[in-house]
């Protein structure tokens, strides 16, 4: 008689380590529990929108780099599109939302956090492995699908936030959610290598980022020295 050994997945280790506590401090941020009672000032869900749309524009040129890097052409199809679905309907929300909180993209330059960010997120898709490269974006789409449906049944009164809770708490967006952790599973590197540890590095360090990106607008942070180039 055999006794079959359960084996944790590789993603499932990823959030237990990094991604779990970084959810359960985002849902208990001033952000979120304002976003849910529909007294987070709109000038913030503004700057933050803002600043996700900048983010976009960077995050779908990383996901096309991580595709190229695609192990089969298959993998390669659904990250780029991803790349496309991330320009075209996220995006799309983001210019929608925007005037009807009397703001543009232009009016908010690029924020230090949106800029470090974007910067870590490139220089993992371009410098690092394609398992790195994909725990490195990993985290921007399982958390947020995790607070959307968190947030869904919640509700907010106001319909501009929940817009924005819809949006991750459907099904399209989970679908390509489940897409991607399959992935992430399927070309996990081996646990004991180099290549494993800089991917839990890359994962744990974004992870981290979407809570100081949301930190970051309930601050308004700006630059600390001299007005934005």
């Amino acid at each position: 008689m055999t006794t079959s050994m359960v084996t944790e997945r590789w993603t499932e280790a990823l959030w237990a380590d990094s991604g779990r506590p970084v959810f359960d401090a985002v849902l208990v941020h001033p952000f979120f529990t304002g976003l849910i009672d529909g007294s987070l000032p709109p000038d913030c869900f503004a700057y933050y929108l803002a600043q996700d749309a900048h983010y976009l524009r960077d995050y779908a040129r990383v996901l096309a780099v991580v595709a190229a890097k695609a192990p089969t052409h298959a993998d390669t199809a659904v990250l780029a599109s991803h790349a496309a679905a991330t320009a075209r309907v996220e995006l799309m929300l983001h210019e929608t939302l925007l005037p009807k909180l009397g703001m543009t993209q232009a009016d908010v330059p690029t924020s230090p956090t949106t800029t470090a960010y974007c910067s870590y997120l490139l220089a993992s898709a371009y410098s690092d492995s394609f398992a790195a490269g994909l725990a490195a974006v990993l985290p921007c789409y399982w958390i947020y699908q995790r607070v959307g449906a968190a947030l869904v049944d919640r509700g907010s009164p106001d319909p501009r936030y929940q817009a924005w809770i819809d949006t991750y708490a459907g099904d399209e967006f989970a679908a390509a959610v489940a897409e991607v952790l399959v992935l992430s599973d399927r070309s996990a590197p081996d646990r004991a290598s180099a290549e494993a540890q800089r991917a839990r590095a890359a994962f744990a360090t974004t992870a981290r980022y979407e809570w100081m990106f949301w930190d970051a607008a309930w601050r308004y942070e700006q630059w600390p020295i001299g007005s934005a180039l």
